[in-house]
């Protein structure tokens, strides 16, 4: 019985494969170097969506700059309605005012559209005022405008590019398995990612970045880097951007982000106390977690990476989704595809009717007509 299905087989993809073992994250038949920080997110998209999602006539960067320009004007009334929420909650809220039947639910108009709806709950949520997108600009560096009110400067675009490249599918984690178990019962694209977004908002997925800044600011108050660190694992606590669920190595995605980040050619005094803390930990780590490889993952240049582009803390998490929509929506489609409902089964270990014990108790469901599942 494997508990919260590790090692077992739920889909059949021609998106993403990770390889834990080897480091490696392969997009669509390229390894992630392949893309990220060399291919735009919108042609990333078109690679990625190919053969399972419908591509748009007239492009994909134009389609996407249609999606943002439409759903603005649908959004831009609900603006003062995101004030009292948190960035991740008023991107979920205006995700979910989109009807499943509506245009703005078209693959390539819901990726304009989350990355409108992630500015303006940024912005709101910040008291600021809302500010339109423009057709003139890449996805990224529109996004950048959105949320800045500026026009971003080229290498930050950029390095924004290369994040939405790097995190546009990473297999079958959690958001993404919540959109395919939503998308199985053919309930529409804008349910699959409202889905995934509930996923995403978890401290366990897309909620981390922010915390290893925490992290950073904590040890750069101490002066004192490699004792804080061994100071936080003698108390038991998980250093921040440390350790995979999957990755037995270095998370390939890490290094994509650190040589985005490299680019931006401003070695701050944050990068270098970064370098620094990162070097630090993987020697604590490797004294003190003997037979465990806890190497650096994408969150920690990921909330590096974020920060030097101008993005607060609290826009991590919808900036992510901003990415990863992409993936997001072509698991649906495959899923959609495959004609099958997810339906695993469960273990029951309560008791029985008259027993005075608990009892385990494997339940069978598969001779139940599907129509007939509840």
């Amino acid at each position: 019985m494997k508990i919260g299905l590790d090692d077992v087989i739920a889909a059949e993809t021609r998106l993403s494969h990770v390889d834990g073992a080897a480091g490696r994250l392969v997009i669509k038949g390229h390894d992630l170097e392949e893309l990220a920080g060399r291919t735009s997110f919108e042609a990333a998209m078109t690679i990625l969506w190919a053969d399972i999602v419908p591509s748009p006539p007239e492009g994909m960067a134009a389609a996407i700059a249609a999606g943002r320009l439409q759903s603005y004007e649908r959004f831009a009334p609900f603006f003062p309605a995101l004030s009292n929420l948190a960035p991740i909650e008023g991107l979920r809220f205006l995700l979910a005012s989109i009807g499943d039947d509506d245009p703005l639910a078209e693959p390539s108009a819901l990726s304009g559209a989350t990355a409108v709806a992630a500015a303006l709950a940024i912005r709101a949520a910040s008291g600021a005022n809302a500010i339109a997108p423009s057709p003139d600009f890449s996805h990224a560096a529109d996004f950048l405008r959105m949320v800045e009110n500026r026009t971003p400067d080229p290498q930050q675009a950029a390095a924004f590019d290369a994040y939405l490249v790097t995190v546009i599918d990473h297999g079958l984690n959690a958001s993404t398995f919540a959109a395919r178990v939503v998308a199985s019962t053919r309930a529409g694209r804008v349910s699959a990612v409202t889905a995934a977004l509930g996923a995403l908002k978890g401290p366990l997925h897309g909620g981390a970045p922010g915390p290893v800044l925490d992290m950073l600011d904590a040890i750069a108050e101490s002066g004192d880097a490699r004792g804080w660190l061994m100071n936080a694992i003698k108390r038991g606590e998980r250093l921040m951007g440390f350790g995979h669920r999957i990755y037995r190595t270095r998370d390939p995605r890490a290094d994509v982000l650190k040589s985005a980040l490299s680019r931006l050619g401003n070695r701050s005094e944050r990068l270098v106390l970064a370098e620094t803390v990162e070097r630090q930990a993987l020697d604590v780590l490797s004294e003190h977690k003997a037979g465990r490889r806890l190497d650096v993952n994408v969150e920690f240049y990921t909330a590096l990476l974020l920060e030097s582009v101008g993005l607060p803390r609290a826009g991590f998490t919808p900036a992510f989704a901003v990415g990863r929509v992409a993936g997001w929506l072509a698991h649906a489609a495959e899923q959609e595809m495959s004609g099958r409902l997810i339906r695993p089964q469960s273990h029951y270990v309560g008791p029985m009717p008259g027993a005075n014990q608990e009892l385990q108790y494997r339940t069978d469901t598969s001779r139940r007509a599907q129509s007939a599942d509840a």
